[in-house]
């Protein structure tokens, strides 16, 4: 189990450093229009992005 773990966090290490590879510049923009959102809004988006997780972990598996 924790090699599937340590797996996970690896490979989503990976996907996250890929946008900041590739366009700095972008990722710089998208942080600070993130940055200026409420907390209501990130609370939200960090929801759907749970939710979103937990259904495709259901399909895969």
């Amino acid at each position: 189990m924790w090699h599937a773990l340590l797996l996970a966090l690896s490979l989503m290490l990976v996907i996250e450093g890929l946008m900041p590879f590739i366009a700095p510049n972008g990722f710089r923009r998208l942080l600070l229009q993130v940055a200026s959102q409420d907390a209501r809004s990130l609370r939200l988006s960090g929801l759907l992005s749970m939710l979103s997780g937990v259904a495709l972990l259901y399909l895969v598996n």
